[in-house]
C-alpha cells in the first residue's frame, strides 16, 4: 500500500534528500513548481489519513451485553 501512495513529487524528494545526505550537504533547494507538487501531494496525504481516521472511529464501536446469569 505504500507504493501506491508514493507519488512521483513525493519519490523525487526523497530521492534528492537521501543524495543530499549521502554527499554530507547542508542544503535541498528546489524549484517553486516541485515546491507546489510536494505540497499539493502532502496536502492530499493528510487529507486522506484525516478520512481514514474518521472511517476507523466509526468502525469502532464495541457492544457488551452483560445478564445476571444465575447470580442470586
Amino acid at each position: 500500500m505504500l507504493e501506491q501512495l508514493q507519488t512521483i513529487h513525493l519519490k523525487n524528494f526523497n530521492d534528492r534528500v537521501k543524495a543530499m545526505s549521502q554527499t554530507n550537504s547542508r542544503e535541498l533547494t528546489m524549484s517553486a513548481q516541485d515546491a507546489r507538487n510536494l505540497q499539493a501531494d502532502i496536502f492530499n496525504l493528510m487529507t486522506l489519513v484525516v478520512d481514514l481516521s474518521a472511517v476507523s472511529k466509526q468502525n469502532d464501536v464495541l457492544e457488551i451485553n452483560l445478564d445476571g446469569g444465575n447470580f442470586k
